[in-house]
């Protein structure tokens, strides 16, 4: 089955500049599909300082919906967004002002990547992080996804007016243009030993770093089970593998603790690739009132990734009966979660009103 890999250097135009990211790219463009990939053959999406996240978004979505093996590559910086203080990528526009609409939320990587299958994903990360950023990951950590293999560094800001240089991304593509692709844990240990010898202050791997080493899940892990289901076509198998853990995750922590409402989203996602958009949806605006009713506020990344998920599924449904229903429901709901795409009410109340001239 072929790979697909995904390049992705980004980094803000100006003075925010922490990192020269894209300068690391034609070196890893040089590498063989394949060998980037780990695969017989593949195919590689490279995103150089790209302006929009909704723009990397779309990227994201179309390299996680590969069924092979995927591997992402990320040079670039982190940056804290003022409203709710949680990391993004920062873009080619990206100010400290502007990062929550400029910005590539870090955990929409993690939740476009979340149901890929055990084992078949693979992100290095070679990031730098401003001086807001570093001291909030001295108590956070940065979350990649629970199914992801990630391996890499975070560095801390560089000398002030330095721009530093993504010394361990460019150690990862100096070893694969040998052409042999090691283990990723062994891939890892030598581009931080490569990176370590660059001249300090450069962007050199440095004991200040911090070291991503996360192998991924273990053999057994239920999603990989349920990824397993989908691939062949199980669809209701898989929904009820998952429904038996959400059941389980209810009854020991309560139907809105995390790890119900994550076997609800998981559910969803089900019912998306089964081809069931009325179900997903519906589904989607469960999670996000939910997880309104515990007490998350509108803004919190998984209720907005919940409404927006909901909508998305919604502008699938071809049954106007069930799209009016669950059309009222979302407006409703959108009233309360505007989310990040500017409009987004104007066009379920818009596409409401159609649908009652249908009748």
């Amino acid at each position: 089955m072929p790979g697909t890999v995904l390049l992705l250097a980004a980094s803000p135009v100006g003075r925010g500049c922490l990192v020269d990211a894209a300068s690391v790219l034609p070196v890893l463009a040089a590498v063989p599909p394949a060998v980037l990939s780990g695969t017989d053959t593949a195919n590689v999406v490279e995103l150089a300082d790209p302006l929009e996240p909704q723009a990397v978004l779309t990227r994201l979505r179309a390299a996680a919906a590969a069924p092979g093996p995927l591997t992402v590559y990320v040079a670039g910086q982190l940056q804290l967004d003022r409203r709710q203080r949680l990391p993004h990528l920062a873009l080619a526009r990206t100010t400290p002002s502007t990062v929550r609409y400029t910005a590539l939320p870090w955990h929409w990587i993690r939740e476009e990547l979340r149901l890929r299958p055990s084992g078949a994903t693979t992100l290095l990360l070679d990031l730098h992080a401003d001086h807001e950023t570093w001291q909030w990951l001295r108590t956070s950590p940065l979350d990649s996804g629970r199914n992801n293999a990630v391996y890499g560094r975070v560095a801390p800001p560089p000398a002030r007016r330095a721009v530093a240089v993504p010394s361990y991304m460019r150690g990862v593509a100096t070893i694969l243009r040998s052409g042999h692709r090691p283990p990723p844990d062994e891939l890892h240990q030598q581009a931080l030993a490569r990176a370590a010898a660059d001249a300090p202050g450069s962007g050199a791997v440095t004991g200040a770093d911090l070291v991503l080493t996360a192998p991924g899940p273990v053999a057994g892990d239920p999603h990989a089970v349920i990824a397993a289901a989908v691939r062949s076509g199980r669809h209701g198998d898989a929904d009820a593998f998952a429904a038996r853990h959400e059941r389980a995750a209810a009854h020991a922590h309560g139907p809105a603790s995390e790890d119900a409402l994550h076997w609800a989203e998981v559910r969803a996602d089900l019912a998306m690739f089964a081809g069931d958009p009325v179900r997903s949806c519906r589904s989607w605006l469960t999670v996000a009132e939910a997880r309104l009713g515990a007490g998350q506020l509108p803004q919190a990344p998984a209720v907005e990734a919940a409404v927006d998920r909901a909508h998305h599924q919604w502008g699938r449904i071809r049954d106007a009966g069930p799209a009016r229903e669950l059309g009222a429901a979302l407006a409703a709901l959108r009233g309360r979660v505007p989310g990040r795409r500017e409009g987004a009410l104007d066009h379920v109340q818009r596409e409401l009103s159609r649908l009652q001239t249908q009748g």
